[in-house]
């Protein structure tokens, strides 16, 4: 049964359940990552026989096996899929940037310029459940940017095929190269290349406990999107919602994993109990029962606080992956809310339209790095290199003050290279 406690009685630090008590993998996932860097193939088949219990005769999903699971597919599933995309798309093309150009006086100009990353590495889970939605919040950001190739990863199950919905996704987003690996090894490959799997240049995606571990340890070589943690959602409502509605949208992320928190602050203890109450009428109900019951119990908290200011300070406090503010004017609110990854406003907007279909994006920091960090965006698929043009007469004009502000640094060969254009044979 979720806990019900007074906000005094616990610590913001205390609310979240931020430590993975699997997350101690570090040796485990080197010792992978050394394995597929010397053995390249021949290692991620032999960690398919032995983690996913199939011999593979090779890695790459075939045009055969696309077009197979397109073909076979729900026509609503496709039409669902391809609703989602669009939303997605005009979401997310409102993110692209534009570089610059400075022009001053003698000649001088200076500038950025936005170059997409090349090659980009995407991770799509496939252990308790497989999330076709991944594939969409994270090729189509990367397609928008102008990334040139796509290289999409998951696990195959034991008949050596992917999930086919994971291949319906994959199509409507534009992704052609697909491997059927995962885990640790998955992370590995993409970082350092085999025979088979091409090295990228940043790898985004969600994982369990060993995936996020080996992008930690790769992260220098390519690029990362985050070290993403276990799910969080915090719903702050008042008693004039429906307490049916509250305990439906804790238990959509606690069915994720047995990790997840789904944490509500309330301003009304009877509200509370009601929703306790619903919570237990309703995990029984779900096919993720277990997970979402160990959940619930272990990591769930409902937290009164004394009035909604409160609990938005909070919110605040915790900067949740996914913040509901359930109130009939959350407009209101909005900019009381300072560190949240995803804001759903309203009785009628439940974290689930994020997941799957309003348009922004579902990959968001976990573990409080809110409070630094942003969703997935355009802006995590392209880079900036910023450019300088000075004429002679422009850097004659100032390489005096070069060379003085250098030698405050005691770096004498940068002044130098300054002045020596400048100085009489």
């Amino acid at each position: 049964m979720i806990k019900i406690l007074n906000c005094k009685e616990v610590s913001t630090e205390e609310i979240f359940a931020r430590n993975n008590p699997t997350a101690n993998v570090s040796d485990v996932v080197s010792g992978i990552i050394a394995e597929v860097r010397q053995n390249k193939d021949k290692a991620l088949l032999a960690y398919s026989e032995k983690f996913d219990g199939v011999r593979l005769e090779s890695l790459e999903v075939t045009q055969a096996e696309m077009d197979e699971a397109y073909a076979t597919a729900e026509k609503r599933f496709v039409e669902i899929l391809e609703e989602s995309a669009r939303n997605i798309r005009t979401f997310h093309e409102k993110q692209k940037r534009e570089g610059f150009s400075l022009k001053q006086e003698n000649g001088i100009v200076i500038g950025q310029k936005i170059t997409p990353i090349e090659k980009v590495g995407l991770y799509v889970p496939g252990g308790t459940a497989a999330y076709p939605s991944t594939v969409l919040m994270n090729a189509i950001p990367a397609k928008i940017a102008g990334c040139k190739e796509i290289v999409m990863v998951t696990p195959p199950n034991k008949a050596g095929s992917v999930n086919p919905n994971v291949l319906v996704a994959a199509k409507v987003a534009g992704v052609t190269r697909i491997f059927k690996v995962g885990g640790a090894q998955a992370i590995a490959a993409l970082a350092y290349g085999t025979e088979t799997v091409p090295k990228v240049d940043k790898i985004v995606g969600p994982g369990n406990a060993f995936v996020a571990e080996a992008k930690k340890q790769v992260f220098g070589v390519v690029s990362i999107d985050m070290i993403a943690g276990p799910s969080e959602i915090l719903v702050v409502a008042d008693n004039t919602n429906n307490p049916k509605f509250i305990a439906a949208d804790l238990l959509s992320q606690a069915e994720h994993d047995k990790n997840a928190s789904a944490v509500l602050v309330t301003d009304d203890a009877l509200f509370a109990q009601a929703v306790s109450d619903e919570l237990e009428k309703q995990i029984p109900q779900l096919e993720r029962c277990e997970i979402a019951r160990k959940s619930i119990d272990d990591n769930g908290k409902i937290i009164i606080a004394e009035n909604l200011s409160e609990a938005i300070s909070i919110a605040n406090e915790i900067a949740p992956e996914h913040l509901e503010l359930c109130v009939d004017e959350p407009f209101a609110y909005l900019d009381e809310i300072k560190h949240a990854g995803s804001i759903f406003l309203g009785k009628y907007c439940p974290e689930a339209l994020g997941d799957y279909y309003a348009g922004p994006n579902h990959t968001l920091p976990t573990s409080g790095t809110a409070r630094f960090s942003s969703p997935l965006s355009v802006d995590d698929f392209v880079k900036k290199s910023q450019f300088s043009y000075y004429t002679k007469e422009a850097l004659e004009k100032v390489a005096d003050k070069i060379s003085y502000f250098a030698n405050k640094e005691g770096l004498q060969a940068h002044g130098k290279s300054a002045t020596v254009r400048f100085e009489k044979d």
